[in-house]
This record gives C-alpha cells, structure tokens and sequence, in this order.
C-alpha cells in the first residue's frame, strides 16, 4: 500500500504487483500555495512492531505518512507502534504526522478498520487523518499536501527552507 500511495503520487500509476520494498526515495516538486518544495519521499519498508528504528527514520525527516491498510487490523496495530517509536525516537517532540487509512476503495466486507477507529487514532495524536486509494487516485495528492501543511503548522519552517524530507 505504501509503495503504491507513493507511485501513484510520483508517477501518477498504479502499479499493481511489483517487489517488496526494502527501501526507495522518490523526489518530486511540488507546489502548495505560492511556495515550490523538492519533496524527498523515502518508502520503507512494512515494519512490524519488533524493529529497532533506524535513526535514518528521525533525523532530517519533516514529517511523516503513516499508512495502514483498512483491510488490515494487523497493519493498523503496526502503525501505533510504529508512531509510538518515531515518537520516543525524537524526544517526544511535535511530529507531523499524517495518519492514511489506504485501499479505501475495497467493499464494506473487506473492512477491518473502521473509518471513526482510525480518525479517533490521529485525533490521538493530533495529527490529520486520511483514507485514500492508490488503485484510484482517490486522495493521493492531498496526503502529501496536508503533510506540507501540517509540518508548516508544527515548525513554521516551509517559509525559510523549499526541502521537506518525508518518511
């Protein structure tokens, strides 16, 4: 899900089988407002809750997508580890972080979180939530300009620097 949210925003396609991902950067210029940024994306791998971060994963990073599937209670435990880590890793400090709930497009029956469980997670967190489809584009675009937004509001620092670092 993750590799594919961050083809569908790059390339504009949808793949969809390729290789697992061990880890892949993508940049793309983006436009938010009058303000241009050379967004670096860095797609990791699907963590699961006994990794040890890497400290790749904290600094230089602005902000992040933290993305579960909707079909997956396993992948939506994973990514309250996984904020938990990022969090502890980076001296409970502010975090922008936006919080997708991806493959939105998927039938009622293949639910295994709802959308009120993970709005009430990012609530949690003080973050921006988003359900999204990279199979149809739904919201692809919106995820990493919320996360331009949300690292504007938490460090007030696209004004002075056109980098953003995503993770």
């Amino acid at each position: 899900g993750k590799t594919s949210l961050a083809h569908q925003f790059v390339e504009g396609t949808f793949v969809e089988c390729y290789e697992p991902t061990v880890e892949s950067t993508y940049n793309k210029m983006v436009v938010v407002g009058k303000d241009e940024f050379q967004l670096q994306l860095v797609d990791t791998a699907g963590q699961d809750e006994y990794t040890i971060l890497p400290h790749s994963f904290v600094i230089g990073i602005h902000g992040y997508v933290l993305v579960y599937s909707v079909t997956s209670l396993r992948s939506f435990q994973v990514v309250k580890t996984l904020h938990n880590k990022l969090y502890e890793s980076r001296g409970k400090t502010r975090m922008p972080v936006v919080l997708v709930g991806n493959k939105a497009d998927l039938s009622l029956q293949s639910r295994e979180v709802r959308t009120d469980e993970g709005k009430r997670l990012a609530e949690s967190w003080g973050a921006i939530f988003l359900e999204s489809s990279a199979k149809e584009s739904q919201m692809t675009q919106g995820i990493f300009t919320k996360i331009i937004e949300e690292i504007d509001r938490l460090d007030n620092s696209y004004g002075r620097s056109t980098g953003c670092g995503l993770m």
